[in-house]
């Protein structure tokens, strides 16, 4: 997508905004799993949300106006993020792992520790297609922070052919978007209980997937 003007990028992102929630208000939407979040929002405990690269289409909406920390690429496709989502209330930081990095960490540890929450694509910006890289897991340790995975699904969906093969929602479908169980990591992990905890997000984040998709098979 080539836009030249901030005129035209305000476009994208009114014209994004607005196709979401025509998605979601023509659907019937169950929302499972947020009264946990809600707890510890309550408790002013800070979050790690987790979602895959492939189900972030309809995370802005379900995530909108909480005053969360998205971690967004710099590349154009991050910058449409940017744009549909700044009129949702976020803390829009852009980082990825070779764009200003130490700066975005930085930022995301002060929000953390003062009891904030960030959104972090584990999978993200390229790949591989739900490995859940060590960052988030890291981050979780040093702020004790914790980490609550998130997926939707749609019966009436498309996966595209991408890396991630991400998942579209269109109107008038069957909506549930899921919020796992929140975990703690501890402090001070070694490499190999970073590890662990590592792969023990990524089955939960990938169980979930599976959780919603059958959900909104039955």
């Amino acid at each position: 997508m080539k836009v030249k003007s901030e005129r035209g990028w305000k476009l994208v992102g009114f014209l994004g905004r607005l196709f979401l929630r025509l998605i979601v208000k023509t659907s019937k939407v169950t929302v499972l799993g947020e009264e946990m979040v809600n707890n510890l929002r309550i408790k002013k405990k800070p979050i790690i949300h987790v979602v895959w690269h492939g189900r972030i289409f309809l995370a802005p909406y379900f995530f909108r106006h909480q005053g969360i920390m998205p971690l967004v690429s710099p590349s154009e496709d991050g910058e449409i993020v940017a744009r549909i989502i700044e009129g949702w209330g976020y803390k829009i930081l852009r980082g990825s792992s070779s764009h200003s990095m130490v700066s975005a960490w930085k930022e995301m540890v002060n929000e953390l520790k003062t009891g904030g929450e960030v959104l972090i694509v584990p999978d993200g910006p390229k790949g591989p297609n739900r490995f859940f890289k060590a960052g988030a897991i890291r981050l979780a340790s040093i702020t004790g922070a914790y980490l609550v995975p998130f997926s939707f699904s749609a019966s009436r969906r498309r996966f595209l052919g991408s890396w991630d093969h991400f998942l579209l929602a269109w109107p008038f479908s069957r909506i549930v978007a899921l919020f796992g169980e929140p975990f703690l990591v501890p402090g001070n992990l070694s490499d190999e209980e970073i590890e662990k905890f590592r792969l023990e997000a990524q089955k939960r984040l990938c169980e979930l997937d599976e959780e919603a998709d059958r959900l909104v098979s039955n």
